[in-house]
Protein backbone atom coordinates (compact mmCIF):
# COMPACT_ATOMS: atom_id res chain seq x y z
CA UNK A 1 0.00 0.00 0.00
CA UNK A 2 1.99 3.12 -1.10
CA UNK A 3 -0.66 5.53 -2.41
CA UNK A 4 -2.65 7.54 -0.32
CA UNK A 5 -5.31 11.33 -0.35
CA UNK A 6 -3.80 13.34 1.85
CA UNK A 7 -6.04 16.56 2.75
CA UNK A 8 -5.57 19.22 5.38
CA UNK A 9 -7.02 22.10 7.07
CA UNK A 10 -6.61 24.64 9.41
CA UNK A 11 -9.11 24.89 12.25
CA UNK A 12 -9.45 28.30 14.48
CA UNK A 13 -9.70 25.57 18.07
CA UNK A 14 -7.23 23.80 19.94
CA UNK A 15 -5.87 20.76 18.79
CA UNK A 16 -7.84 19.08 21.75
CA UNK A 17 -11.01 20.95 21.05
CA UNK A 18 -10.45 20.03 17.42
CA UNK A 19 -9.57 15.89 18.20
CA UNK A 20 -12.67 15.87 20.64
CA UNK A 21 -15.46 17.34 18.29
CA UNK A 22 -14.16 14.81 15.30
CA UNK A 23 -14.35 12.09 17.76
CA UNK A 24 -17.03 12.44 19.97
CA UNK A 25 -19.54 14.31 17.61
CA UNK A 26 -19.08 12.62 14.07
CA UNK A 27 -22.58 11.62 14.29
CA UNK A 28 -23.23 15.93 13.62
CA UNK A 29 -20.28 16.59 11.03
CA UNK A 30 -20.43 13.50 8.89
CA UNK A 31 -21.92 14.59 5.63
CA UNK A 32 -22.73 11.18 3.53
CA UNK A 33 -21.68 11.33 -0.31
CA UNK A 34 -23.50 8.81 -2.63
CA UNK A 35 -20.51 7.91 -4.03
CA UNK A 36 -18.79 7.05 -1.04
CA UNK A 37 -21.49 5.01 0.68
CA UNK A 38 -20.05 3.10 3.50
CA UNK A 39 -22.55 0.04 3.22
CA UNK A 40 -25.20 -0.37 0.83
CA UNK A 41 -27.71 0.50 2.95
CA UNK A 42 -25.95 4.02 3.35
CA UNK A 43 -24.10 5.96 5.88
CA UNK A 44 -25.69 5.66 9.22
CA UNK A 45 -25.04 7.54 12.20
CA UNK A 46 -21.49 7.23 12.94
CA UNK A 47 -19.71 6.89 16.27
CA UNK A 48 -16.63 6.29 17.91
CA UNK A 49 -15.92 3.99 20.83
CA UNK A 50 -13.27 5.66 22.10
CA UNK A 51 -9.36 4.69 22.61
CA UNK A 52 -6.93 2.11 21.62
CA UNK A 53 -8.30 -1.30 20.00
CA UNK A 54 -11.61 0.98 20.40
CA UNK A 55 -13.79 0.99 17.12
CA UNK A 56 -15.79 3.51 14.54
CA UNK A 57 -19.15 1.74 13.53
CA UNK A 58 -22.48 3.12 12.05
CA UNK A 59 -25.74 2.18 13.45
CA UNK A 60 -28.07 1.78 10.71
CA UNK A 61 -31.80 2.25 10.36
CA UNK A 62 -32.91 -0.49 10.23
CA UNK A 63 -31.23 -1.40 13.31
CA UNK A 64 -27.47 -3.00 12.86
CA UNK A 65 -24.47 -1.27 14.10
CA UNK A 66 -21.43 -1.93 11.01
CA UNK A 67 -17.86 -1.55 11.99
CA UNK A 68 -16.28 0.85 9.89
CA UNK A 69 -12.96 0.19 11.37
CA UNK A 70 -10.50 -0.50 14.80
CA UNK A 71 -8.90 1.99 16.39
CA UNK A 72 -4.77 1.70 16.42
CA UNK A 73 -4.17 4.50 17.87
CA UNK A 74 -5.96 7.01 19.86
CA UNK A 75 -3.83 9.82 20.83
CA UNK A 76 -6.21 13.34 22.10
CA UNK A 77 -5.27 15.93 20.82
CA UNK A 78 -2.45 14.37 18.55
CA UNK A 79 -3.60 11.62 16.10
CA UNK A 80 -6.14 9.29 15.60
CA UNK A 81 -5.44 5.84 13.24
CA UNK A 82 -7.85 2.83 12.09
CA UNK A 83 -8.65 0.42 9.75
CA UNK A 84 -11.35 1.40 7.27
CA UNK A 85 -13.86 -0.96 5.23
CA UNK A 86 -16.97 -0.76 3.64
CA UNK A 87 -19.56 -2.77 4.10
CA UNK A 88 -19.00 -4.40 0.47
CA UNK A 89 -15.09 -5.05 1.16
CA UNK A 90 -14.01 -8.88 1.58
CA UNK A 91 -13.14 -10.09 4.65
CA UNK A 92 -9.55 -9.48 3.94
CA UNK A 93 -9.58 -5.67 2.59
CA UNK A 94 -9.16 -2.63 4.35
CA UNK A 95 -8.23 0.90 3.65
CA UNK A 96 -6.42 2.55 6.98
CA UNK A 97 -7.08 6.32 7.53
CA UNK A 98 -4.90 8.14 9.89
CA UNK A 99 -5.68 12.05 11.29
CA UNK A 100 -3.20 13.91 12.95
CA UNK A 101 -4.11 17.36 14.61
CA UNK A 102 -1.03 19.21 14.44
CA UNK A 103 -0.63 23.48 15.88
CA UNK A 104 0.95 25.33 13.55
CA UNK A 105 -0.29 28.63 15.27
CA UNK A 106 -1.86 29.73 18.42
CA UNK A 107 -5.35 27.63 18.84
CA UNK A 108 -5.09 26.79 15.40
CA UNK A 109 -3.98 23.06 13.97
CA UNK A 110 -3.78 21.55 11.26
CA UNK A 111 -5.85 18.93 10.76
CA UNK A 112 -4.48 16.45 8.18
CA UNK A 113 -6.35 12.96 7.02
CA UNK A 114 -4.45 10.61 4.93
CA UNK A 115 -6.57 7.62 3.72
CA UNK A 116 -4.22 5.30 2.49
CA UNK A 117 -4.65 1.50 0.89
CA UNK A 118 -6.91 1.97 -2.29
CA UNK A 119 -4.25 0.68 -4.48
CA UNK A 120 -4.85 -3.27 -2.87
CA UNK A 121 -9.04 -2.50 -3.94
CA UNK A 122 -9.51 -3.77 -7.53
CA UNK A 123 -10.95 -1.19 -9.74
CA UNK A 124 -13.64 -3.17 -10.65
CA UNK A 125 -14.95 -3.46 -7.40
CA UNK A 126 -18.11 -1.19 -6.48
CA UNK A 127 -16.62 0.96 -3.94
CA UNK A 128 -14.36 2.45 -6.76
CA UNK A 129 -17.35 2.03 -9.18
CA UNK A 130 -14.39 1.30 -11.81
CA UNK A 131 -12.39 4.20 -11.45
CA UNK A 132 -8.69 4.10 -12.03
CA UNK A 133 -6.42 5.02 -8.93
CA UNK A 134 -5.73 8.33 -9.75
CA UNK A 135 -9.14 9.52 -10.65
CA UNK A 136 -10.49 7.92 -7.76
CA UNK A 137 -8.37 9.39 -5.16
CA UNK A 138 -9.43 12.45 -6.69
CA UNK A 139 -13.03 12.07 -6.02
CA UNK A 140 -11.99 10.69 -2.84
CA UNK A 141 -9.54 13.78 -1.57
CA UNK A 142 -13.06 15.91 -2.33
CA UNK A 143 -15.32 13.87 -0.07
CA UNK A 144 -12.40 13.93 2.72
CA UNK A 145 -12.38 18.18 2.00
CA UNK A 146 -16.11 18.51 2.23
CA UNK A 147 -15.48 16.54 5.46
CA UNK A 148 -12.78 18.50 7.37
CA UNK A 149 -15.13 21.89 6.33
CA UNK A 150 -18.22 20.50 7.92
CA UNK A 151 -15.85 19.57 11.03
CA UNK A 152 -14.59 23.15 11.61
CA UNK A 153 -18.52 24.33 11.42
CA UNK A 154 -19.43 22.41 13.79
CA UNK A 155 -16.34 22.88 15.56
CA UNK A 156 -16.76 26.89 15.57
CA UNK A 157 -20.84 26.29 16.34
CA UNK A 158 -19.23 24.64 20.15
CA UNK A 159 -16.90 27.45 20.56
Amino acid sequence: MTSAVIVSLRIKATPQETFDVFTREIGLWWRPNGLFQLTPRGDGQLRFEPGEDGRLVTDLANGTTFEIGRISAWVPGERLALSWRHGTFAPDQATYVEVRFERVGDDEPRVTVEHRGWDAIPQEHVARHGFPLQPFQMRQAEHWRALLAALARQTAAGR
